[in-house]
């Protein structure tokens, strides 16, 4: 029995105070998730669209191999294979073959792609401010920091 099945047949429920941090982070992301997403939605992109563009923006060559991408935007490869020929539609992106592995496919931001991450960064990068880091101290975004860091390390890990 995992750990987390002997503390739920055990009933060790949320505190009042967990409970409450908890939903708060819910609906922190949650709304803000889908107010950067619609703020995207003026250009033609979705939130995910955005995240692929600036992974492949900020990769050498402007390329990644497909299983690197899905990886890095924690996406099934075959909800990622959707994603990438709605963008290929587009324009933005293109699939070229691996020469060193047959069944490798890389993932490349066409020159469509990388005027319209140019274009669109610094609106995107706007809202987080105006909806997220405007509204903290210095010192709020430093405890978020240190408070998440330890979770992200723990899920990587479960990966």
């Amino acid at each position: 029995m995992s750990t987390l099945e002997t503390e739920n047949a055990a009933g060790r429920w949320l505190s009042t105070g967990e409970q409450r941090a908890w939903r708060v982070h819910l609906s922190t992301h949650k709304l803000l998730m889908h107010r950067l997403d619609r703020e995207l939605d003026a250009f033609g992109l979705s939130l995910n669209d955005y995240e692929i563009l600036v992974n492949l923006s900020e990769s050498p060559g402007h390329r990644m191999r497909m299983s690197d991408l899905a990886d890095a935007t924690i996406q099934s490869r075959s909800r990622l294979s959707h994603q990438i020929s709605r963008m290929e539609s587009a324009g933005l992106v293109a699939r070229e073959s691996c020469a060193s592995d047959r069944r490798g496919t890389f993932a490349v931001l066409t020159a469509h792609g990388w005027e319209t991450i140019k274009k669109v960064a610094p609106f995107h990068v706007a809202g987080v401010r105006e909806h997220f880091i405007d509204l903290l101290s210095e010192e709020q975004l430093q405890f978020l920091e240190r408070a998440y860091l330890p979770v992200v390390d723990h899920l990587k890990k479960l990966r």
